[in-house]
């Protein structure tokens, strides 16, 4: 009797046919998207899908997307970060890597702390607290946390409040160094030209970089898979690759459908009840990379917005939006911090998830 208030509910979209499931997500999603950003918040695209997912997903719906066009969404993710390393950031880490490794490793130390606590403490199972407590590269954390046994859905959780907490703190900094109130973000060219060469290699790299990730036994094979690939072929043979934004908003909507479509009533309650201690995690994180950015602007005598933005933890494309908005900023020194976490994140995360389940095991 307990349960029959939400039986309705829970049923509501089970009884829609597949076809009607579908449109009612895509205008939800639509609408979420739209409004996110309308308030200018980042990984809008991803987020907006992911909720009306969520939202779908604890009414009964019953459609999924299908696995092919999830790892295609994966190989276009992993063509976005490979095409968007530059060769320009290799003389910055030449010239501070000593910096760059002891801000990374200091940053990935108080975070596997706090997902270790996390962990420990049984708020979050597993290493689920691990993955959504890392530093940096939201979307391929949550790609990869599936591939190591961690609850997906939880990580998605925490991985895309993080970055939505750290790009508005973010921007609330620069506020008190520089008048950003005239600057326009430039609108988003949904159908540009497309370049025949350099999108065909686009689809090559994904492609060939998926096969490679299946071949090699890659945790989440097309999402690395292709990363990896893709960055040998643009770093070291010069290969442009272009990503539409059409492709782009396709990708993130399959990305964000099939995280959030998982979601039960169950477990959105368990991520409400664990709350306050995820957003606490990720307060006490922004302030301690504050910290950092405090200690190197002092020590090494640089900029302070420049230093708070390079040790942000996460959000890397708002960052950088932030960045160029600075005429002050160092915008080379930003992102060759932000791009060296990231890879680090992205090389180490699955041995430090390993590493913290064993702690908290033991």
């Amino acid at each position: 009797m307990d349960s029959s208030p939400d039986q309705p509910a829970v049923e509501r979209m089970a009884r829609m046919r597949p076809v009607r499931q579908w449109l009612v997500l895509l205008i939800f999603s639509l609408l979420f998207a739209g409004a996110l950003e309308y308030a200018a918040l980042p990984a809008a695209l991803l987020i907006g899908p992911m909720l009306a997912a969520i939202l779908a997903g604890t009414n009964g719906a019953t459609v999924r997307v299908p696995r092919p066009l999830f790892g295609a969404a994966q190989a276009v993710v992993g063509c976005l970060v490979a095409a968007s390393i530059s060769a320009d950031i290799f003389s910055v880490f030449y010239k501070e890597w000593p910096l760059f490794l002891v801000v990374v490793l200091a940053t990935l130390a108080a975070s596997s702390l706090l997902g270790w606590l996390i962990s420990r403490w049984r708020i979050l199972p597993g290493t689920t607290a691990v993955w959504g407590s890392s530093p940096g590269a939201a979307t391929a954390m949550v790609l990869m946390a599936g591939a190591f046994g961690a609850d997906q859905r939880l990580v998605a959780f925490m991985q895309y409040l993080r970055v939505i907490f750290v790009s508005m703190t973010a921007a609330l900094v620069a506020k008190m160094w520089v008048d950003t109130s005239g600057v326009e973000i430039p609108a988003i060219v949904w159908f540009p030209p497309i370049d025949a060469m350099a999108f065909a290699a686009t689809l090559g790299v994904a492609l060939v970089g998926g096969l490679l990730g299946r071949l090699c036994r890659l945790p989440s094979p097309f999402f690395l898979g292709t990363f990896i690939f893709g960055t040998i072929v643009h770093l070291g043979f010069g290969v442009a690759m272009q990503l539409p934004s059409w492709l782009l908003a396709l990708s993130y909507a399959m990305i964000g459908w099939s995280i959030g479509l998982n979601f039960t009533r169950a477990i959105l309650r368990h991520a409400t009840r664990a709350l306050p201690q995820i957003v606490g995690s990720i307060v006490v994180l922004i302030v301690f990379c504050g910290g950092l950015a405090w200690l190197i602007s002092h020590v090494l005598g640089i900029d302070p917005l420049t230093a708070y933005l390079a040790t942000s933890p996460g959000g890397m494309d708002s960052v950088a939006i932030i960045a160029a908005a600075a005429q002050n900023v160092d915008i080379s020194f930003v992102m060759a911090l932000q791009s060296a976490r990231f890879l680090v994140v992205l090389i180490a995360g699955p041995s430090i998830a390993r590493l913290v389940a064993r702690a908290v095991r033991d």
